[in-house]
């Protein structure tokens, strides 16, 4: 049973990625996902989040507009596509969620709620 994050790599400024997000041993689709990320230095913080059901959609201010989040319940993913990258978007990427919830509405951020998580993918913004 786990969450298996992938898709990241080195882009130049205002490039583009997109970001997979997987589940293994369990059906993804009944349960909120979201994208945190953490840069060197820096506390993890929410990036993104899905909701299973209604499919609502959550963004932080810093990514709203340049990425998209979105699932395929069939295969059990949630993508996160990332575009018009910056400096400030460098940083490993994990996907989450509590196997338990499906909605979590405006708390969709609260990293407390979510206790299954990937293991990151590094994504680099360098010229």
């Amino acid at each position: 049973v786990q969450l298996q994050a992938s898709g990241g790599g080195l882009v130049q400024p205002g490039g583009s990625l997109r970001l997979s997000c997987t589940a293994s041993g369990f059906s993804l689709g009944y349960y909120a996902v979201a994208w945190f990320r953490r840069a060197p230095g820096k506390e993890r913080e929410a990036v993104s989040g899905i909701a299973s059901g209604t499919g609502n959609k959550y963004y932080a201010d810093s990514v709203r507009g340049r990425f998209a989040i979105s699932r395929d319940d069939a295969k059990d993913t949630v993508y996160l596509q990332m575009s018009d990258l910056n400096f400030d978007d460098a940083a490993i990427y994990y996907c989450a969620t509590d196997r338990k919830t499906a909605d979590y509405g405006p708390a969709w951020y609260r990293r407390s709620q979510y206790d299954f998580w990937g293991q990151g993918t590094q994504v680099t913004v360098s010229s």
